[in-house]
């Protein structure tokens, strides 16, 4: 279990905060909507009526006792890069700051933040990933080319093994592990695995070279 602030509780930081919270950490949120602050106060530890962009408001936050600080008050870049400077200069620990554009994002990552995350372009890009990709139930982005993917055994892999295949050499991903019947995720951890036709393999390299491997079938 982590501690977790959550600056700004518009649509993204609400739905950020009830996550975080349902994955049995500690969040506490703060904004200065009385509103919106009342509407998430149910579903995480502690909410906060409060105006960040005040110094005084941050320290008596005591942001340092925080594992991550989230600022996720995008619409309102001036406060966004404020609130993002003053939790550096105050020493909080990791900063995750959201943002919609690209140029904003490299400001923030210059006073200060620790990740900057692109909302809308991520949800786009998953979205592209997912239709583009033929037997995809899942998708996680490492790096632009990068990624893991969660797919449908190919057709012509079933009753053969990795080393069979020779999966790494023909085809340039990495077998991370499967998951069964009822949805348990195991690794794999030798060549000599076996594929199925019901499993779901999670497979990880270049997107290029998962998507010509699933267009396959």
């Amino acid at each position: 279990m982590k501690s977790m602030l959550v600056i700004g509780v518009g649509r993204f930081g609400r739905h950020l905060s009830i996550r975080l919270a349902e994955l049995g950490n500690e969040v506490m949120v703060v904004d200065k909507d009385e509103d919106k602050v009342a509407h998430i106060a149910p579903f995480v530890t502690t909410a906060e009526v409060a105006d960040c962009q005040d110094e005084e408001v941050l320290k008596a936050l005591g942001v340092t006792n925080f594992d991550v600080c989230f600022v996720c008050v995008s619409a309102d870049f001036q406060s966004s890069l404020e609130i993002t400077m003053m939790l550096k200069e105050l020493g909080a620990k990791y900063i995750v700051a959201k943002t919609d554009r690209e140029k904003q994002g490299k400001f923030l990552e210059k006073i200060g933040a620790d990740e900057v995350v692109h909302a809308e372009k991520q949800i786009a890009q998953r979205l592209a990933m997912r239709y583009s990709v033929k037997n995809l139930f899942d998708y996680i982005e490492l790096s632009q080319d990068y990624a893991i993917l969660e797919i449908k055994v190919p057709r012509d892999w079933v009753g053969h093994s990795i080393r069979d295949l020779e999966v790494r050499t023909r085809f340039h991903v990495n077998v991370l592990g499967y998951k069964n019947e009822d949805k348990r995720l195991i690794p794999v951890l030798k060549a000599d695995h076996v594929f199925q036709a019901d499993e779901h393999l999670l497979i990880a390299g270049l997107t290029s070279d998962m998507a010509r491997l699933t267009a396959r079938g």
